[in-house]
């Protein structure tokens, strides 16, 4: 389901009077110029783009979007780029996990922007934002593992009665992963409604999979590069996801499943809960849009064995190409596109801005207008950054060994090979990619 005309139409009103004055440190005129770019696309990205026409409007310049795709599509694309060497865009979407990989096609934007400019924003999602000592890309928003949930299946007393006469507890949010388990399985009536669900191939299982094993106790790689994912913590991580797909927990179709379904998933009123991103927040409190408005919950993200929570982390960014025709162009786009006013506009929705000036606003909005769900939901994510968040290895290789490991993690979920056996095919597979790369001796 996407996001309404009328709610662009109204996003852009609103805010592009702001974006005249807000886009750069020194306004610019590039008149004639054509701005080539590629864009993550999806439901909690476009709100964004409505601001380009001003940005437009104020500069002379034209911005041709080559490319407005999920970030696993993007991604592809690029490595195509780069092997064809046709580099001919200036700004592209980028992310924390994924910019190690890119090599040295991206600009230092220490050299392309403002110290007073990259000064506004937090210094640790800046250091997330850097490779190598380069600072390849500019955080837009930062993203991490939190739980919403779905209030009527709360609220039910036939649920309340049934939970209790079963396992002797309240029924309420879970605190650990053992007990969010048996929460989505309880739930499930297939195929009217469903427990869960959770994305089932690409990087977003790779993920997924990766945030289970940091909360059962285990570690995806030792001090010197080896693969150590198939122990024991990485099999009790990825049986927690065989079991749920198993049971009919989540929907059959999970091994298809990315982000995008997953939101329109929990926007259909027909799951339970849903570990997402704050991107959603406000899509899914909007009646327009979707059938859980008005009876969401959030939680952090609860714990495995070991006590510890998960909270996979990264940050949505834009970076610059070294073989761009007009960087003070794009350098004056991106600071559009993250100026304070830009990051209110993502931070009204609930994704968490990355600039502090952003983040104290936002929070101060909420407040002011008594609204208690996005009060709940900043303060949620807020917390999970501050205490739960992690990144995955920022490392070259990490999106390669994430291609190497989802397709043995998908071969367990859906039964054709054990959990311990797809671990191991997979850290053959993953500790030939490290030596390859020179990484492990």
């Amino acid at each position: 389901m996407a996001i309404s005309t009328k709610l662009l139409a109204l996003t852009a009103a609103v805010f592009g009077a702001h974006l005249l004055t807000a886009g750069s440190v020194q306004a610019q005129d590039f008149k004639g110029y054509t701005l080539k770019v590629k864009l993550i696309g999806g439901a909690q990205y476009e709100p964004l783009y409505t601001l380009i026409p001003e940005w437009e409007k104020k500069t002379g310049a034209k911005v041709e979007i080559l490319s407005r795709k999920n970030h696993f599509e993007l991604d592809k694309e690029i490595k195509q780029d780069i092997a064809a060497g046709k580099i001919d865009y200036c700004v592209a979407s980028n992310h924390t996990s994924f910019a190690p990989q890119y090599g040295d096609i991206y600009r230092d934007l220490k050299a392309e922007l403002p110290a007073s400019y990259l000064g506004n924003f937090l210094p640790l999602v800046l250091q997330h934002s850097t490779v190598d000592g380069k600072l390849v890309q500019l955080p837009r928003h930062s993203d991490v593992s939190t739980l919403y949930y779905n209030k009527s299946f709360y609220e039910s007393a036939e649920n309340q009665k049934a939970y209790k006469a079963k396992y002797g507890k309240v029924l309420a949010p879970p605190q650990t992963w053992a007990e969010f388990s048996q929460q989505a399985k309880f739930f499930a009536k297939p195929p009217a409604t469903y427990g869960t669900q959770f994305p089932g191939k690409d990087e977003a299982l790779n993920g997924r999979f990766y945030e289970m094993v940091i909360a059962e106790g285990g570690q995806m790689f030792d001090a010197k590069w080896n693969p150590v994912f198939n122990s024991e913590a990485g099999v009790r991580a990825l049986n927690f996801f065989v079991d749920l797909y198993k049971s009919g927990a989540v929907p059959k179709g999970v091994p298809n499943y990315l982000w995008d379904d997953l939101g329109q998933g929990f926007a259909s009123g027909n799951v339970a809960l849903d570990l997402d991103w704050g991107g959603w927040a406000a899509f899914f409190n909007d009646p327009k849009n979707s059938k859980v408005a008005g009876k969401i919950g959030i939680v952090r993200a609860p714990k495995g064995s070991s006590g510890k929570r998960t909270g996979w982390a990264g940050s949505h960014s834009f970076s610059i190409t070294k073989g761009c025709d007009n960087p003070k162009a794009a350098a004056d786009f991106v600071m559009a596109l993250t100026s304070l006013d830009a990051q209110l506009m993502e931070g009204r929705k609930g994704l968490m801005p990355t600039r502090k000036d952003a983040q104290q606003k936002t929070l101060a909005e909420f407040k002011a207008k008594g609204d208690t769900y996005m009060v709940e939901i900043f303060s949620t994510f807020s917390a999970a950054m501050a205490e739960d968040a992690f990144t995955p290895p920022l490392v070259s290789e990490w999106i390669e060994v994430s291609n190497k490991l989802w397709p043995e993690l998908q071969k367990a979920i859906v039964g054709e090979k054990s959990a311990k056996a797809a671990l191991d095919d997979a850290a053959k597979k993953v500790r030939e990619v490290m030596k390859e790369s020179g990484r492990l001796k």
